[in-house]
């Protein structure tokens, strides 16, 4: 594989609910997620998702992933998830536990 360009990184830390939103400034492909906290998550979903910037009929959801016992994930999509524009690409954990969690989004401007 060669050297990727056009690469960035978003890294987001907290401790309560995470909420972490990625709003880009021009088309990107995302090439992964990674979520890693301090002590094992509670029975609680890890979800990833696009907010359309075009209308609620066009949000979906990528992934959602039981977190219970969990410390660490990474999730790379298997087909191009581009996310225009307007869009935004939310990572949501309730973190009902309070443990100390950083989320990283990779990915690629298209633009």
């Amino acid at each position: 594989m060669g050297i990727q360009t056009n690469v960035l990184h978003s890294r987001t830390l907290g401790a309560l609910a995470a909420a972490v939103a990625l709003t880009p400034l021009g088309e990107v492909e995302i090439l992964s997620v990674r979520y890693h906290a301090d002590g094992a998550s509670a029975a609680e979903n890890l979800t990833v998702e696009i907010d359309s910037g075009t209308g609620t009929a066009y949000d979906v959801v990528l992934v959602t992933k039981a977190m219970n016992g969990l410390t660490d994930y990474v999730w790379i999509p298997a087909t191009p998830q581009h996310v225009q524009k307007g869009d935004v690409l939310d990572v949501n954990y309730a973190n009902s536990n309070s443990d100390n969690w950083g989320i990283e989004i990779t990915y690629r401007k298209l633009y």
